[in-house]
């Protein structure tokens, strides 16, 4: 099956991108013009819509606030073989699209990020630079190496990808997440280096650099809590049990010489937290045997998908 033979859809969350959107929407239309364009409003409060709606894009909106709503809603919603998901800010290089979904298909893939590129100093902020590296590491630490720029928003996806991800997240987290759930499941993707632009004049980002990093750190926290419980509550368990020793040393030494304990809320603390540990690390094997099961789950979701495959 060729690229046009393909239905392709492009998705667009936007959040005031008066300044940009129509770029973005005459971009991907030269790029791909076969396919459908979408257009997610997220209840701007500039000229976002009609901007968008005279583009010649198709247009909807989300009203709950935040990026990870406005994905679950695209994904939910749209039909198509191959989704091409990018922001609306015109930072990303629509020339790339074709691509990537070339490797999508030659490579039976079920995500290609777009690995971004600098054009500029402008286009990626310090404190931005920074907080990727330190999240991409974190990510390869936890679940294991595959990605160099979790925090890219520009990804095709397969059908199977899109129709099988249960999005949980509601901000600027969801890129994390759609880069643990591929690591979980062991699906194949790849990156694909795109350039990466500056903003156009008058259109300004959305991101805090500390809020969103803490956001998105405390959701890689949680997923790793819930992906990998044994770990976890192991590493919980270990940690007290290893207070608790440190506690019980000192008193069963004077227990042996004298027969005596004389500090006796201190082994009442240390036995406390013995027993927490134990109880630490039989949640983490309770919950490992869950988080299988419903990896497993998952797993079957995504099979009930058609595969994509290029003749």
């Amino acid at each position: 099956m060729t690229r046009s033979q393909l239905r392709i859809a492009v998705l667009v969350p936007c959040y005031n991108e008066e300044a940009a959107v129509a770029t973005v929407v005459a971009d991907f239309r030269k790029a791909l013009p076969t396919a459908e364009l979408y257009v997610y409003d997220n209840n701007s409060t500039d000229r976002t819509v009609v901007v968008a709606r005279e583009a010649g894009a198709i247009v909807r909106s989300e009203r709950r606030q935040g990026k990870g709503h406005v994905v679950r809603r695209m994904f939910a919603d749209v039909e198509a073989d191959i989704y091409v998901l990018v922001d609306g800010d015109a930072t990303y290089d629509a020339p790339s699209a074709p691509r990537m979904i070339d490797a999508l298909l030659d490579d039976h893939l079920d995500m290609v990020v777009g690995l971004r590129v600098d054009q500029s100093q402008a286009a990626y902020r310090r404190g931005h630079r920074a907080g990727n590296r330190m999240l991409t590491q974190f990510l390869a630490w936890t679940f294991g190496h595959e990605f160099e720029d979790i925090l890219s928003g520009y990804r095709v996806f397969s059908r199977r990808f899109v129709k099988s991800f249960p999005v949980l997240s509601d901000g600027f987290e969801i890129e994390t997440e759609l880069a643990v759930y591929a690591l979980e499941l062991s699906l194949p993707v790849a990156e694909v280096k795109t350039p990466y632009y500056e903003r156009p004049q008058g259109s300004f980002s959305k991101l805090n650099t500390w809020r969103d990093g803490f956001c998105i750190l405390g959701t890689m926290l949680k997923l790793y809590r819930s992906e990998k419980p044994l770990r976890f509550f192991l590493a919980i368990g270990g940690l007290l049990a290893a207070v608790s020793v440190i506690l019980a040393v000192p008193i069963v030494i004077t227990f042996i010489e004298t027969g005596l304990v004389p500090r006796l809320p201190t082994a009442v603390l240390s036995m406390g937290l013995m027993i927490t540990a134990l109880l630490a690390a039989s949640s983490g094997l309770v919950l490992d045997t869950v988080t299988r099961g419903r990896r497993e789950t998952k797993m079957l979701a995504y099979l009930s998908q058609p595969s994509l495959r290029r003749d």
